[in-house]
């Protein structure tokens, strides 16, 4: 399925020697994840480190990972490009890596890239097995973002395309995205096109706060549900965000959307092992439709 086929190799040849990774964290060099867990699936292509210059562990990821391979940004001055719907001087959050991002990739030389974030530990195809919901590993992930990048690269109305996540798929084969190709949200894995460049929007929950406000203008923003990736538990992971979501609860975070989309988001309890706050979507308030042509006059 993430084969490149043979007469579409000039493309993935042109797309794969125009795009890099970026793995966007922060007070976390003794600990990434992702570095890991994508050189174990077969990753091959330029990987860099995206760091603020507000990291005390600057140093120590340079000595880390190379001191070519660690991007830093400031932090401050991309604060002012961009609404963070607060008056906060707490930046403690990942908004900020994000729209840096477009600029990294340009001055590197990079028209497609994506964002990771720093904590995930398994990326994976997932398959309906004779009516199970069952995920493999690819054998090399170098296939699986050229595919990625295709789609990207077929439309020039899309915005980003994402992975989809393992709460995307409570229920299983049943569930309601299983059912879609394409969700029309984005969360924590970003394909962009710095020829398309879009804001990250709001300090906090950034991810959904863009993804509903700009679904509403009528923005393309996908995650394609047929492969996920896994990372590690929210609050528990020290450094990154943890501090923030300590600090500040999932119900501030959440709130964020609501302040920046009231038509289409509310604050809702999350049913999971423990009950929490969380955003809740109506995607019949969200996003344009396509009207089928028996209503046409």
């Amino acid at each position: 399925m993430f084969s490149c086929p043979k007469a579409s190799r000039r493309l993935c040849k042109m797309l794969r020697d125009n795009f890099c990774t970026f793995i966007l964290t922060h007070g976390r060099a003794g600990n990434v994840i992702t570095y890991k867990t994508l050189k174990a699936e077969g990753y091959t292509g330029p990987l860099f480190l995206v760091v603020d210059n507000e990291d005390s562990q600057i140093e120590e990821y340079q000595n880390n990972f190379g001191k070519e391979n660690v991007l830093i940004f400031d932090k401050l001055a991309i604060s002012k490009t961009f609404d963070t719907a607060d008056t906060f001087e707490d930046r403690r959050t990942i908004v900020y890596a994000r729209n840096a991002c477009f600029d990294l990739a340009k001055e590197k030389g990079y028209r497609y890239f994506l964002e990771l974030d720093d904590d995930y530990t398994v990326f994976a195809q997932k398959y309906d097995n004779h009516g199970r919901l069952s995920e493999r590993k690819p054998k090399s992930l170098d296939d699986v973002f050229e595919a990625f990048l295709q789609m990207l690269d077929s439309d020039s109305r899309i915005l980003t395309v994402a992975m989809a996540q393992g709460g995307d798929f409570i229920g299983g084969l049943k569930s309601g995205n299983w059912k879609k190709p394409v969700m029309r949200k984005a969360m924590n894995t970003f394909f962009c096109d710095v020829t398309r460049r879009f804001d990250f929007l709001g300090r906090v929950n950034e991810d959904v706060n863009t993804y509903t406000v700009l679904g509403q203008r009528g923005n393309l923003l996908f995650s394609f549900r047929n492969f996920s990736i896994t990372q590690k538990t929210t609050q528990k992971n020290k450094g990154g965000m943890t501090e923030q979501y300590l600090d500040a609860g999932t119900y501030v975070k959440s709130f964020y959307s609501v302040m920046m989309s009231p038509s289409c988001v509310k604050i809702a309890g999350l049913n999971s092992t423990h009950v929490r706050i969380h955003h809740q979507v109506s995607w019949e308030n969200c996003v344009p439709k396509i009207l089928n042509e028996k209503w046409k006059k």
